[in-house]
């Protein structure tokens, strides 16, 4: 149990690092926090604000920090770590939904084309990659329910507890 518990860590820890990588990547070349935040910024500005009044950076730093302490609790053998995890999921399904609403901005942020073609187009699937990553991400936190569970164990009186 505690080998599936450090390798869900290390998976939530991955993909935290992965989804705050156009962040973190301009900081490892040696550039400033300002460049860094002006990168982050074109790649957050292009999704807009979400409902009206939420930016969408807040989303994306709120998932990746959700992430990090999922990732920190269930290495530390807390068993709510998931509620944790399932916060930053939301966040970060709510993100790339509105993203994937916009269409284009996603494209053209991935160095793809402006409008967005037909899933099955784009990656020969016939379900949208979106639902696919959103789908892992979910079974990826029924891991850390899994791995978060404390096995309870009948101790007879006069037993140490170790």
């Amino acid at each position: 149990m505690k080998l599936l518990r450090f390798i869900v860590v290390l998976a939530v820890i991955g993909y935290a690092g992965w989804l705050a990588w156009p962040f973190i990547s301009p900081m490892l070349e040696g550039a400033g926090p300002d460049v860094a935040a002006s990168r982050m910024g074109a790649e957050a500005d292009a999704g807009g604000d979400l409902f009206g009044f939420l930016p969408v950076w807040t989303l994306w730093i709120g998932a990746v920090g959700l992430y990090l302490v999922a990732a920190l609790m269930l290495g530390a053998g807390n068993s709510k770590a998931a509620v944790a995890y399932f916060l930053g999921f939301i966040a970060d399904a709510v993100l790339r939904l509105a993203l994937d609403q916009g269409g284009g901005d996603v494209a053209a942020r991935s160095g793809g084309p402006t409008t967005m073609a037909a899933p099955e187009a784009v990656s020969g699937l016939p379900v949208d990659p979106v639902w696919l990553v959103l789908g892992a991400l979910f079974l990826l936190g029924v891991l850390v329910v899994v791995a978060g569970r404390r096995i309870r164990r009948k101790r007879e009186a006069g037993q140490l507890n170790f």
